[in-house]
């Protein structure tokens, strides 16, 4: 017979009920729990967070920087906290950012913004759902004032619509101030729904979810339409310091940004970068945000290109980067010191970490960008020598 897991209904989060939860564990599973039982600020800072809480689990952070970033919301030199237990990740994330030191900073745009949820709504037949598309586009003053009556930040910029068979499938679109804002969105569209089933009786049925918001996954329509900021960080990297630093010509690393832009096509990858969810993991399990949003926070397109001067131009867009610097897990007291460090924790600070997100990743992407070619003379391969030297436990 299988047995329930201690509750309390009173607070589920004091120290008796947790310490009933590890003799739970110790009873029910071979585990001897030291290490997870161990933690250095009140539980009752999780409530909201999760449940069922039984300790805390320890992530090695590491320190990244100075990262020069020529943004318009973070401009400066930033030192970024990766939590990650991957050894030489942080080691070459680094050398990323020395380059971009070196080449002067790398620029940062936030060039739209949109949190989703994208309901389905389920009519007789085609003619009804056309109709309806109609409708939907003349009352969008009324939805919007209807949906915003539930928050006081967040607000309704766009109702898309797609038209198929006897369906149409939306995604209302808003901006959330500095929270990522899943939540705000469910709530807004949840009440602009049901006003909208009183006032459209040709209506048969709608889900609150249609999945075509492609939460938590990559998508098409993320990639054009963006979900959470859209942003894009670029770079010119001089030629003596991509040579000095990396070992690698610009030439050698356009020629290699194109065979493996060919495979991501060939294999239906979600972006034609090297590993953009390295660093946004490592980022965001640091500073609180919800991990699973690396989902499609890593969706991203890169473009190089060799300068007329002989230069190496670097860019990516990231259409879907999701986090937050207010609310959620970004007030639990670790992240929010992780944040801190980045003076990226509270109101109006959303932009900022989105841009050195951004930068983190034009970091990565050059320095592991440059260690998987191997060198012609010495037959060696950077990435596969880093791993042995600092990745492997022995």
């Amino acid at each position: 017979m299988s047995k329930r897991i201690p509750r309390s209904p009173d607070n589920d989060y004091s120290p008796d009920i947790i310490a009933e939860r590890q003799a739970f564990i110790e009873e029910n599973t071979p585990a001897r729990l030291h290490h997870t039982r161990q933690f250095s600020f009140e539980a009752d800072a999780m409530a909201g967070n999760i449940e069922n809480m039984f300790g805390v689990v320890q992530v090695p952070i590491g320190l990244a920087g100075p990262l020069l970033i020529d943004g318009e919301h973070a401009k400066g030199e930033f030192y970024v906290p990766m939590a990650t237990v991957e050894g030489t990740m942080l080691a070459s994330y680094n050398r990323g950012m020395k380059v971009i030191r070196e080449s002067g900073g790398v620029m940062t745009t936030v060039a739209g913004e949109a949190m989703q949820r994208a309901p389905c709504f389920v009519f007789r037949n085609a003619r009804d759902a056309r109709d309806f598309e109609h409708w939907l586009v003349d009352n969008f003053q009324k939805i919007k004032a209807v949906a915003e009556t539930t928050t006081s930040v967040g607000k309704l910029i766009e109702i898309e619509h797609y038209n198929a068979h006897n369906f149409i499938y939306t995604r209302f679109d808003y901006t959330t101030g500095d929270a990522a804002g899943q939540n705000m969105t469910s709530r807004a569209t949840f009440v602009a729904c049901e006003w909208i089933r009183e006032n459209y009786p040709a209506l048969k049925n709608y889900l609150l979810s249609g999945n075509f918001d492609t939460e938590k996954r990559t998508s098409a329509v993320n990639s054009l339409k963006g979900r959470g900021r859209r942003v894009t960080a670029e770079i010119t990297v001089p030629r003596d310091v991509l040579e000095r630093n990396l070992r690698i010509t610009p030439e050698a690393m356009h020629y290699g940004q194109g065979i493996t832009t060919l495979a991501s096509f060939l294999s239906h990858s979600s972006n034609n970068a090297a590993h953009p969810a390295n660093g946004l993991a490592a980022l965001y399990l640091a500073t609180g945000q919800d991990i699973a949003n690396i989902g499609e926070s890593n969706q991203c397109t890169v473009y190089n290109r060799v300068t007329r001067e002989g230069d190496y131009f670097f860019s990516v867009t990231l259409p879907a980067l999701i986090l937050a610097t207010y609310g959620g897990g970004t007030n639990l007291p670790t992240q929010r010191e992780c944040l801190e460090i980045m003076d990226c924790h509270g109101k109006g600070k959303a932009y900022k970490l989105a841009e050195i997100a951004a930068g983190l990743v034009v970091a990565g992407e050059l320095s592991l960008g440059a260690a998987t070619r191997v060198d012609k003379k010495t037959r060696q391969n950077e990435w596969v020598d880093a791993h042995e030297r600092l990745g492997r436990n022995r």
